[in-house]
């Protein structure tokens, strides 16, 4: 793709009457040629916060997806793993080969998400441990899914209270947070709360996988333990909470995946935003 290309690039609000198409000189661009991941400026931003959701907006946005769409929540999943192997890859500098990284994982949909993301980082290269915070009996149907696949490839997982974990994470280059989803709003409980501490004890860069553990999607509040992020990936588009001023040092860097949403289901809600992902799987909104 040549930089200097012109791009038109239309966005809808859910804002009544507001709609944008913009030329790429009129944006200050940032474009890199090998990211995966496009910064925009201001005015997309704001367009991006506009049609942020509830956590009641997502989880209908979920329910579409598989009722009446078709799209299992095992298919959302590897679109979310491997786009957060692509923004950790982005976070150590383009390359993962003998990075080492440690994904704490939950025993639900996000747990899922890392345990998929380990796959893909593994196959990109990286020296990865995946540490969950429940037995693997416990794991959900679809983080089962993912787990057995590792397990077949013999890729690390420790369950919990390991005595490695302290000394992995001390020498870990990224730690992904996998732990909680958008769905879990009361203060992490142990042994989560204790995985929450042990990594921000770390002080190593950490990616959290849709929102940072312990972090209230709607209203942005931090709970007794709580992530801090370096950066966050949200998934298909940004939760309410992530973008209030109370959240910001828990949230870091924030970006949104693609997770393949058809623009009906949006519809459906009244959110009228279209093609965002038309040039990147991945766009730093913060």
């Amino acid at each position: 793709m040549n930089p200097k290309e012109e791009i038109k690039i239309q966005f809808w609000s859910k804002k009544p009457g507001l709609t944008m198409e913009v030329q790429k000189a009129d944006f200050n661009f940032e474009y890199q040629e090998k990211s995966t991941a496009t910064q925009y400026t201001d005015e997309y931003e704001k367009l991006l916060f506009d049609c942020s959701v509830t956590i009641e907006q997502m989880r209908e946005v979920d329910r579409l997806m598989v009722e009446e769409v078709g799209v299992s929540i095992l298919m959302m999943m590897e679109n979310a793993s491997r786009n957060i192997a692509l923004l950790s890859r982005r976070m150590l500098g383009g390359s993962v080969k003998n990075k080492r990284i440690v994904i704490l994982c939950g025993k639900g949909n996000n747990g899922g998400d890392g345990l998929g993301a380990a796959r893909h980082l593994i196959n990109l290269g990286a020296d990865v441990a995946c540490f969950l915070s429940t037995t693997s009996s416990e794991l959900r149907t679809d983080a089962r899914v993912q787990y057995t696949v590792l397990k077949n490839i013999e890729a690390p997982i420790y369950e919990p209270s390991n005595s490695a974990l302290d000394s992995m994470l001390t020498r870990a280059d990224l730690i992904i947070d996998a732990l909680l989803g958008y769905n879990i709003q009361e203060n992490p409980k142990e042994p989560l709360a204790s995985l929450i501490r042990s990594a921000n004890n770390a002080d190593k860069p950490v990616l959290a996988v849709d929102i940072p553990s312990g972090l209230n999607g709607d209203t942005g509040e931090a709970s007794d333990s709580t992530m801090r992020a370096t950066t966050t990936l949200t998934l298909a588009l940004p939760k309410v909470g992530l973008l209030t001023d109370k959240a910001r040092d828990y949230v870091g860097e924030l970006y949104v995946a693609d997770l393949s949403v058809p623009e009906a289901v949006y519809e459906k809600l009244n959110i009228h935003i279209q093609n965002i992902f038309e040039h990147e799987e991945i766009i730093k909104i913060s």
